[in-house]
């Protein structure tokens, strides 16, 4: 099993206990060369992203097979010495027993933590029944401890993303999947101090995790004090990127002109990265 690497067992317990006290960020790269780029600057951790990995791919959000999920997760788990959260989207099935198959399988990939959504992808009914997004989570739960319990498990309550943004639906589906052992929760749409502080204080003592996904006035530091554990991106950083390149291929495209480049990182800057002589 990929789960048994040197290595493994020492980033699934660093990642754990970056959640312990603090407040840290953890980016979305979208391939290894974004995750090797985010380990250079110093970052502790790193989550991947359903949306920034399917677009790189040519797919849109919830396009990807769970085979070819876990075959990107083991890449990204090998470029990097930092522990990889999975975005896992929905567990790649509906029921229970499915969703634990599909975690076993990606806690075989080494990553450190995965999240589980409650969404369904059916716009008449969004989310799972309570009872049943529960279920899920607990089959979740039986997966890991069955591999070791090692692993982060994240709950996520997709109620602001998927049209219903009821702050105390949230607040009921994430102490439930707290109840059930998911050891961090996350409620992504969510943008008012009100809103964060409320859910924070709902889920202690278990992290919060939040989502920065496009401009804020936010600051890390000011996320901080409302007493967030963990924030991350999204597709934040892969939307940057194919802003870039979308206005550049235009400006070509549409005028002839190569301004688009103007602010593109040098070659030599992402060869010297790349061979690991970054600092030289």
């Amino acid at each position: 099993m990929t789960a048994t690497r040197p290595g493994v067992g020492d980033k699934r317990r660093h990642f754990r206990q970056l959640h312990a006290s603090g407040c840290f960020v953890i980016p979305n790269p979208w391939d290894p060369g974004s995750a090797r780029f985010l380990q250079s600057l110093g970052f502790k951790a790193i989550a991947t992203t359903s949306s920034g990995f399917a677009w790189s791919r040519g797919c849109p959000d919830n396009g990807i097979s769970r085979d070819v999920a876990l075959a990107h997760l083991v890449e990204m788990v090998d470029a990097t010495d930092l522990p990889v959260n999975a975005d896992f989207e929905s567990g790649f099935a509906r029921d229970a027993a499915g969703v634990g198959e599909s975690v076993r399988l990606a806690v075989e990939t080494g990553v450190a933590g995965l999240s589980i959504e409650d969404s369904t992808g059916d716009r008449a009914k969004p989310l799972f029944d309570i009872d049943v997004a529960v279920e899920r989570m607990r089959a979740a739960r039986k997966a890991i401890d069955k591999a070791g319990g090692d692993t982060l498990l994240v709950g996520r309550a997709e109620c602001f993303f998927v049209g219903r943004p009821d702050l105390d639906e949230a607040i009921v589906r994430l102490k439930a999947y707290a109840n059930v052992g998911a050891d961090c929760l996350y409620a992504p749409g969510i943008s008012t101090h009100e809103q964060i502080a409320a859910l924070v204080k709902a889920v202690a003592p278990k992290p919060f995790n939040l989502l920065v996904g496009s401009a804020s006035t936010l600051t890390v530091a000011g996320i901080a004090e409302l007493g967030v554990r963990r924030v991350s991106v999204g597709g934040a950083m892969a939307r940057a990127a194919w802003g870039g390149f979308i206005n550049a291929a235009k400006m070509l495209a549409d005028q002839g002109k190569f301004d688009g480049f103007a602010g593109a990182a040098p070659g030599a800057e992402l060869n010297r990265l790349f061979r690991g002589d970054e600092n030289a």
